[in-house]
C-alpha cells in the first residue's frame, strides 16, 4: 500500500520497484490524495493492475493510510505492507520481511509488525526513520528476535513496515485527523503495546527525501502538526503506558529545543507552536470513520483506537 500526493515521478519509481520484487505483493493499493500532477492518469496507464483509490481531497498521510487500510481490510487482507511514495524498496525487501516474520514467530504467534531498514540515497541509515528500540525488552523476546536476525522495537514509521491485519482490526486504524506527523508513531505504539515488533536489517528500502536529516530539522509552519499531534498523542492515545509518556515527552521537549536552536526563523516556529498548543489542548481528533466517510471510504467495523 502506497500513499501519494503530487510526487508522480517518485511514485512511478516506487511502483516499478514493487513490480520487481523477488516476492511480489499479492495486491497493490495506491491511495492518491487528490494529486494535481496527473498521478492518477499515470498509475492507471502504466500500472493497470494496481488498485487505485483516488480521494476527492487531500486528507494527509494519516488519512491516506487509514483509507488504504480500510480498503484492504474490507477485501480480507491478512498482511499489510505500508510504504511512502518516495520509498524505493530493494528487490528482496518484502521477501526478507516475510522471512523475518516467520523466523520471529513464538508461542504467542508472529510479531504484530516487522519494519525495514531505511537508508538514504547514499546508503547511510536515514535518521528520520529509525525505529525506536524497545526499552527493557525481556530476554526471551530478545532471543526470539536475534534468532531471526532482527531486533525488538517499540515503534516504526510508515516508510516501510509490514503489519498484521488482525492486529489492525482489533486495535484500530491510524488516527486520520492527525493529517501528517506522529500518525505512524501513534499507530505503531498502539499496535505494539503489550505485543512484539521487530526491525529486519536485511529488508532494505531507500527513502528518497530531498535532504539527509532527522526529525529535528526546521519544519516551518508544519511545526503546528508536530505540536498538536504530540499533545493529542500524550493526552489521548492508548499506545503509551504512563511511564512511557513521561519518557517520550521528555525526548520530545529536547528535540523541540534542538529544532528551535537550528531554525532560521524562530518567529514562524513560535506561531506554529502556539497554534498547535491551542488546538491540541482545546480539541480532540475527529473519529477516523467519520473523516473517511467524508471522502467516500467506509470503515469495516469499529475502527476507533481502544486500549489494550
Amino acid at each position: 500500500m502506497v500513499v501519494t500526493y503530487n510526487r508522480r515521478d517518485l511514485l512511478q519509481e516506487a511502483l516499478a520497484a514493487l513490480a520487481a520484487q523477488s516476492r511480489r505483493p499479492d495486491h497493490v493499493v495506491v491511495v492518491d490524495n487528490a494529486s494535481s500532477d496527473g498521478t492518477a492518469e499515470v498509475v492507471a496507464r502504466e500500472f493497470p493492475d494496481t488498485d487505485l483509490l483516488v480521494l476527492p481531497r487531500n486528507i494527509g498521510g494519516a488519512g491516506g493510510f487509514g483509507a488504504g487500510m480500510a480498503r484492504a481490510l474490507a477485501a480480507g487482507a491478512d498482511l499489510l505492507w505500508l510504504l511512502d511514495d518516495d520509498t524505493v524498496p530493494g528487490p528482496d525487501a518484502l521477501h526478507e520481511l516475510l522471512l523475518a516474520r516467520g523466523g520471529a514467530t513464538a508461542a504467542d504467534g508472529p510479531p504484530a509488525l516487522v519494519a525495514s531498514r531505511v537508508v538514504w540515497t547514499d546508503g547511510r541509515d536515514h535518521p528520520m526513520n529509525t525505529p525506536r528500540a524497545k526499552p527493557r525488552t525481556p530476554a526471551a523476546e530478545r532471543e526470539i528476535a536475534r534468532a531471526a536476525g532482527c531486533v525488538p522495537i517499540r515503534s516504526a514509521s510508515f516508510v516501510s513496515v509490514l503489519v498484521d491485519a488482525a492486529s489492525v482490526r482489533e486495535r484500530g486504524l491510524p488516527v486520520a485527523d492527525y493529517f501528517l506527523w506522529n500518525d505512524d508513531f501513534e499507530f505503531t505504539t498502539r499496535l505494539l503495546r503489550g505485543r512484539r515488533g521487530v526491525l529486519c536489517p536485511r529488508s532494505i528500502v531507500v527513502h528518497k527525501t530531498k535532504e539527509f536529516g532527522g526529525a529535528d530539522a526546521d519544519p516551518g509552519d508544519r511545526f503546528f502538526y508536530e505540536v498538536r499531534n504530540k499533545i493529542w498523542l500524550f493526552s489521548g492515545s492508548a499506545g503509551l503506558a504512563p511511564p512511557e509518556r513521561a519518557l517520550y515527552a521528555g525526548s520530545t521537549l529536547r528535540r523541540w529545543t534542538r529544532t528551535f536552536a537550528g531554525s532560521s526563523d524562530r518567529a514562524v516556529l513560535r506561531r506554529a507552536m502556539l497554534r498547535g498548543m491551542r488546538d491540541g489542548l482545546l480539541t480532540r481528533p475527529k473519529p477516523t470513520a467519520d473523516l473517511l466517510r467524508e471522502v467516500g471510504v467506509e470503515v469495516p467495523g469499529d475502527d476507533e483506537p481502544r486500549p489494550r
